[in-house]
């Protein structure tokens, strides 16, 4: 029953009830027909028999009111039609690890976060986070039309990553999720070193196919590399995989981090994203009163200083500041 249906009962009832009141008051029903009250006789009135049948009316009408009222309160809301995902949307599902050695995980983790940040860039692009997509990982069933329904997106990028020696094997394949028809595919079999420009490539290939429009600038920030050293990058992949899968509050865990970053530094001052790292490994270790100390703080400091004279409109830049300022 539509909404305004029931509304146009309760407002005919409502403005109906007054009128009746002074009809009755001014009028009596005979059976001689309608006669003004003070000409009808004790005799002539029939008030008792009609008062009942009246009784009986304003019974059934209010019956049908609540009946109404309830119908309304408790009846099942339509089922509303989801929001159309936008068509330049897109989640990065976790990369299956097709390494020999399973502790490569921390690579195939990596690839994936950096893809996700590459594409991030990219203004004109909707862009799940990482956290959000974590609990659909290979292995597990994975329903494309219900990804893009939860996440609101209409493209999934699925991937595999094989590193052996120097070597790196990935494959990426760029599916429209609520068709499930595949947009683009592609495999690269390339040196190790290699492995920023191919994610930049998977990065440059989904804007094309999205039809998102990149600044120069965003261009730019694509295929810069975060840095040239691959030693220091594995060492940061690594400090990550232990922040993103343990609990980031042992000491142990904050201070392996710490460790490796430091030594991704010193492989590379000009590694910012290992630079904003280190400094919430140090904030870490300051909240979780493994040492809460100001000397702390002024290390965490540091690297953030030293990160923002490198890049400082870099976003994990600002995001340590605040978090340091918290």
């Amino acid at each position: 029953i539509p909404t305004w249906a029931v509304r146009l009962v309760i407002l005919l009832v409502a403005l109906g009830f007054p009128v009746s009141l002074v009809f009755a008051w001014a009028f009596e029903l005979t059976p001689e027909g309608l006669k003004r009250t003070q000409d009808v006789t004790p005799d002539e009135s029939i008030t008792r028999s009609t008062g009942r049948k009246l009784d009986f009316i304003i019974i059934g009408v209010l019956l049908v009111v609540i009946v109404f009222l309830l119908f309304g309160r408790w009846r099942v809301p339509p089922v509303r039609q989801a929001t159309a995902a936008p068509e330049k949307s897109i989640a990065v599902l976790p990369f299956e690890n097709m390494s020999d050695e399973k502790e490569n995980a921390f690579f195939a983790d990596g690839v994936q976060d950096d893809v996700v940040t590459a594409l991030a860039k990219i203004a004109d692009l909707k862009v799940i986070s990482r956290s959000s997509v974590m609990g659909y990982r290979p292995g597990a069933t994975r329903d494309l039309r219900e990804i893009s329904n939860a996440l609101g997106v209409g493209h999934v990028l699925e991937g595999s990553v094989r590193r052996a020696g120097g070597k790196v094997r990935l494959t990426a394949q760029l599916i429209d999720a609520r068709t499930q028809v595949q947009l683009w595919a592609e495999h690269y079999d390339r040196e190790l070193a290699d492995i920023f420009a191919i994610q930049s490539d998977i990065a440059q290939r989904i804007a094309e196919q999205l039809r998102a429009t990149l600044s120069p600038r965003e261009q730019a920030e694509i295929y810069a590399p975060p840095t040239r050293n691959m030693a220091a990058y594995d060492l940061y992949l690594r400090a990550k995989s232990l922040s993103r899968n343990a609990v980031d509050g042992r000491r142990e865990i904050i201070e392996e981090r710490i460790s490796l970053l430091n030594e991704a530094v010193a492989r590379d001052a000009h590694f910012v994203a290992a630079l904003t790292q280190l400094a919430r490994a140090h904030l870490a270790a300051y909240w979780f009163n493994h040492d809460h100390t100001p000397a702390r703080l002024a290390l965490a400091q540091e690297a953030i200083d030293a990160a923002a004279r490198l890049r400082p409109d870099d976003g994990d830049v600002h995001l340590a500041r605040a978090r340091l300022h918290y």
